[in-house]
């Protein structure tokens, strides 16, 4: 193991020994802090050099040491811990001999716990002057060596815990997720919905167009599918007699990987009982106002080159009235789904065809392809949030139809920067519809579509005892990060993301 290491790697473990061969634990867990370093510099921010010269209270803080500059009988080190850095400042006849020995053992990225009182340094810093010091875990490996920037993107990701000593910024990012989660739940919870949990495991994949992961249960012998929405069971609790539910959890979809898309990734998830998509709009509209208020304390948000506002009301697009608004296409023969029209749409706004969608989508082919060509014409122009609606019923089987055009169904998706962020509809609750729907996806799926939608008959049959009308949405979590956060790839906000092997 010895050459393997790095000159560092054995100079470290050297020292190591050192200290077992001085009778000092290098791994103990008998150490309290009892302050932060955030809260030592909140307390003691007002008080100046004269004032904390006669301070003797005391505090305990511990952390990862990161810079260190030595001064033969004393040292200056900052440490890092969960609420970020502080100087300390060692000196040998405060620590006492033995002390300052074993200090001069210890590395950059050796854990430390510190106890002193705060006075400030000539520079005016803000510093805990050590009267007591513990080595409190050994590292073995260095620090990348510029410890305040990892730049190679490639080692954030694979070695996430390296990023999140080196980079400020991303401990922000995944502070401010794990703040919006909160909030999110909190907004739900004011509003008398239930969060539940749902099976991560399925029979049968369900809820969303995907590809499923397989896997294998041994005492039951089946194979079972990591979901792909939680969408069918959250319906069979509206039948159970549960008018709100929610669930914040993951999804896994056997896809691509891109700076969008994850193979797992956070899904919110929730219906909502004798609402509408159009409801659905508003409530999207108020979470999104409400997190960019508490969160960022402006609705305004710059993503990328955009600068993006949330100020309600947001723009509302139907896909076949802007389609034909942009072509002089008739819209009434976009409603018709002719394959003619949509064609002639794609041909004057310069969308490529290149797929053959009658082979691969099968019945289903007029709807796919007018959203595609609807996605490829309309994307430049999907910059600030903008609620897209009327999908045809084939792409939308779990959707309610239309009132006035039944091949369309009341369904919308919110884009922001371009991207998708939202998916919501009003939900099908007629048994009888929804059957027809699963067997139009079986032939889709004959066809060729591999993520067609499967036959459901416990869903089936959970409709058939009756679901009130609802409505529901999936919101993607990461996605949402991604806005608030002005971070161009999903990996930036996944702490441990998906990654080719090394």
């Amino acid at each position: 193991m010895s050459a393997e290491r790095s000159d560092q790697e054995r100079i470290r473990l050297q020292k190591l020994e050192q200290l077992r061969a001085r009778g000092v634990d290098p791994y103990p867990n008998d150490f309290r802090p009892t302050h932060t370093a955030a809260r030592v510099l909140e307390w003691y921010s007002a008080y100046d050099a004269a004032a904390l010269e006669h301070c003797e209270d005391v505090v305990s803080v511990a952390g990862r040491m990161l810079t260190r500059r030595d001064f033969g009988k004393a040292s200056f080190f900052h440490l890092l811990d969960r609420s970020g850095t502080i100087q300390v400042y060692v000196r040998r006849d405060l620590v006492g001999e033995e002390t300052f020995e074993i200090f001069k053992l210890t590395d950059l990225g050796d854990f430390l716990g510190v106890v002193g009182r705060p006075f400030r340094t000539r520079t005016n810093e803000l510093t805990i002057e050590a009267r007591q010091l513990r080595l409190l875990a050994k590292a073995l490996r260095p620090l990348p060596e510029k410890w305040h920037g990892l730049t190679d993107v490639e080692a954030r990701y694979r070695q996430r815990y390296l990023d999140l000593i080196a980079n400020p910024q991303s401990r922000q990012v995944f502070l401010l997720r794990s703040r919006l989660v909160e909030r999110v739940r909190a907004f739900f919870n004011a509003r008398e919905f239930l969060e539940v949990e749902t099976p991560m495991m399925h029979p049968i994949p369900g809820g969303a167009a995907a590809r499923p992961f397989v896997t294998h249960h041994n005492a039951l012998d089946i194979d079972l599918y990591l979901r792909i929405a939680p969408e069918l069971y959250l319906k069979r609790l509206l039948v159970g007699g549960f008018e709100r539910v929610y669930e914040i959890n993951r999804n896994f979809r056997n896809e691509g990987i891109s700076v969008r898309h994850n193979p797992e990734f956070t899904m919110l998830e929730f219906y909502w009982a004798y609402a509408t998509y159009e409801d659905l709009m508003v409530l999207t509209e108020e979470l999104l106002v409400t997190l960019a208020d508490e969160l960022k304390g402006t609705r305004m948000l710059p993503y990328g080159e955009w600068m993006l506002d949330f100020t309600p009301p947001f723009r509302r697009i139907s896909i076949p009235s802007y389609l034909a608004q942009r072509s002089g296409v008739e819209v009434e023969s976009l409603f018709a789904l002719d394959l003619e029209a949509i064609r002639t749409v794609a041909e004057r706004l310069s969308v490529p065809m290149e797929k053959d969608y009658a082979g691969h989508y099968g019945p289903a082919a007029a709807g796919h392809m007018l959203v595609d060509v609807f996605e490829a014409a309309a994307l430049p122009d999907l910059v600030q949030p903008t609620f897209v609606y009327h999908y045809p019923a084939s792409v939308s089987p779990l959707a309610r139809r239309n009132k006035e055009h039944p091949t369309f169904v009341d369904r919308f998706e919110l884009f922001c920067a371009q991207r998708e962020i939202c998916n919501a509809f009003s939900e099908l609750n007629d048994p009888l519809d929804q059957r027809q729907r699963f067997e139009e996806q079986l032939r889709a799926r004959a066809a060729g579509d591999e993520e067609a939608h499967a036959m459901d008959e416990d869903f089936l049959r959970a409709l058939e005892h009756g679901m009130p009308p609802a409505a529901g949405e999936g919101i993607g979590i990461d996605r949402l990060v991604m806005l608030f956060t002005n971070s161009p790839s999903i990996r930036d906000v996944i702490l441990f993301p998906q990654l080719r092997p090394e």
